[in-house]
């Protein structure tokens, strides 16, 4: 090809995103926004990252993807985030457990919890305690008293240690005066894999988010005993609130999702997603998709979630603290 037709050439590629509506470095910039989940698929994390990244791409015009990046109780992808570059293209799908619970009990945690840019809460998780559909504890009581008979030989799932799964039961161990080892803790890669190991009857209880474990409880291969919500939830009104069974404490555990970015983000980039949560907040099918997996959808600015988060860290540093609880 000759330099005329080499320039004919190239211009003429120059010129096919405008026939399209768009300039050039638009449509390189409509490369993917990545979303990283820090747990497996199926669990919390994915879920509500699988729901906002279909949202936001539909409002930005852009592919949102989701990443799944596990280990290490959240800490691997949340990492993975924090030393991204600050331009907007990769995000985190951040959880209380890897960006409250984690920075606040275990010291050798890579980031603090305030070390990322909030970009905004989207939703809060009820949380509940459940057992196998054919187990023999019926009632919140009934485990109690099961746990009670036989120390340290009952075991729980978690999606990880130091995640808001395991601060439940201690929280209820330590009311009771049963100790931290009352019952033992299996870790799994993602609250999804956590109930299903519930379901299949591999461990004998579990406390979690409502997210992942209300489809089995739905389906009749789990049965949950009780609910941290103030009053009794729409989407499963047969389940005893924790004040009701004389357990108000334990209303202090919620899990939440939250959108942030790493660390060092310019303010307008801040204002952009901040903004786009406001209309996510707004989008029917977002709103449908957040309750279908039994979360509440409650969006923050950037502002209030800094101070949301801030206080959550200091309830988890509070609460290890006074239960003598150090992760290594």
């Amino acid at each position: 090809m000759n330099r005329t037709l080499k320039r004919c050439a190239f211009a003429a590629a120059s010129t096919i995103p405008l026939l399209f509506g768009v300039t050039a470095t638009q449509a390189q910039s409509a490369k993917p926004i990545t979303v990283v989940a820090p747990f497996s698929a199926g669990g919390d994390s994915d879920l509500a990252a699988r729901n906002v990244a279909a949202s936001a791409a539909n409002i930005l015009g852009r592919p949102v993807i989701v990443l799944n990046k596990v280990g290490a109780s959240g800490a691997i992808g949340s990492q993975f985030v924090r030393e991204s570059k600050p331009d907007g293209d990769t995000l985190l799908l951040a959880r209380v457990g890897s960006q409250a619970v984690l920075p606040a009990l275990k010291p050798s945690t890579p980031y603090k919890w305030s070390d990322f840019t909030f970009l905004g809460l989207l939703e809060l998780n009820p949380y509940v305690c459940a057992v196998k559909a054919n187990s023999p504890y019926k009632t919140l009581a009934a485990l109690i008293e099961g746990i009670k008979q036989n120390p340290g030989k009952m075991n729980y799932s978690t999606a990880g240690v130091g995640t808001i799964h395991e601060m439940g039961p201690q929280m209820l161990f330590d009311a009771l005066k049963l100790g931290k080892d009352a019952a033992v803790q299996i870790p799994y890669k993602g609250g999804g894999e956590a109930s299903a190991a519930v379901a299949a009857g591999l461990v004998d209880f579990q406390c979690t988010n409502l997210a992942t474990i209300q489809a089995f409880h739905k389906s009749g291969q789990a049965h949950i005993l009780v609910i941290t919500t103030p009053e009794r939830y729409r989407e499963i009104p047969e389940v005893p609130t924790a004040r009701e069974l004389g357990y108000p404490f334990l209303e202090r555990i919620t899990g939440w999702s939250a959108l942030y970015g790493p660390p060092g983000m310019d303010k307008e980039l801040v204002a952009k997603w901040g903004g786009v949560l406001q209309k996510v907040a707004k989008d029917p099918q977002w709103i449908q998709s957040t309750e279908r997996i039994g979360s509440v959808p409650h969006v923050l600015s950037p502002e209030q979630t800094a101070e949301y988060v801030k206080e959550q860290f200091e309830t988890y540093d509070r609460l290890g603290k006074s239960l003598g609880i150090e992760l290594k």
